[in-house]
């Protein structure tokens, strides 16, 4: 899939109105992240490290929205399906990846309540930490290559911290938490490898319009 985005993300960068909507989807799903993670909250024995991570969350889907300016000031405005790419694949990802984790967890571990949505929220988070790590710094790549004025390094700093969090709670959440955290790795990689085929194509689409 790596190879797949370093083909997109120059045909993305090249198009403003593209790039614009692609910056919207990152800031979609980052947004979408943040309020899953703050609906998985106990009313009271929420961490001081869950409300760090949600709160970055929202702020990085602020920052990508405010990147957006640096293509197209009137580009956007909300997150309405046509200023978003692959927006049904884009919207489905993460709500998917939540359902099927969660599937996981009742079946292995025989979870419910507020343990399920603890251990949900740890796993998912995990995944998409992964993917993240992944993501920015080949998008940042593609930004540098074209001399774009957008950048997004200090998200990549971020995430980098937010994995090794995670890989700290998971190590207190369970002694069998790398065997969980490979499953949720591979239902997030499958899901992702569908959002990628339908972003290809939708980018295919308006590159040769």
């Amino acid at each position: 899939m790596k190879t797949k985005l370093r083909e997109l993300l120059p045909l993305i960068i090249n198009d403003n109105k593209l790039h614009a909507r692609w910056l919207n989807t990152l800031s979609l799903m980052e947004n979408t992240g943040a309020r899953k993670i703050s609906a998985s909250e106990d009313p009271e024995n929420v961490t001081y490290i869950v409300l760090k991570h949600a709160a970055e969350e929202h702020r990085h889907a602020f920052y990508l929205k405010k990147q957006i300016e640096k293509v197209d000031l009137s580009a956007c405005p909300t997150y309405a399906p046509g200023y978003l790419l692959a927006p049904i694949s884009s919207r489905h990802y993460l709500h998917q990846l939540d359902i099927d984790v969660s599937r996981y967890l009742k079946k292995q571990l025989n979870l419910a309540g507020s343990e399920l949505r603890f251990a949900a929220y740890l796993l998912v988070t995990y995944a998409i930490e992964v993917r993240a790590d992944e993501l920015y710094p080949v998008y940042q790549d593609a930004l540098d290559i074209a001399g774009s004025k957008v950048n997004v390094k200090s998200i990549i700093l971020e995430e980098e911290g937010h994995l090794e969090e995670m890989i700290r709670q998971l190590e207190n959440f369970s002694p069998d938490w790398k065997e969980h955290a490979d499953a949720a790795v591979a239902i997030e990689s499958d899901l992702f490898a569908r959002w990628v085929s339908q972003l290809g194509q939708e980018t295919l689409i308006s590159v040769l319009a």
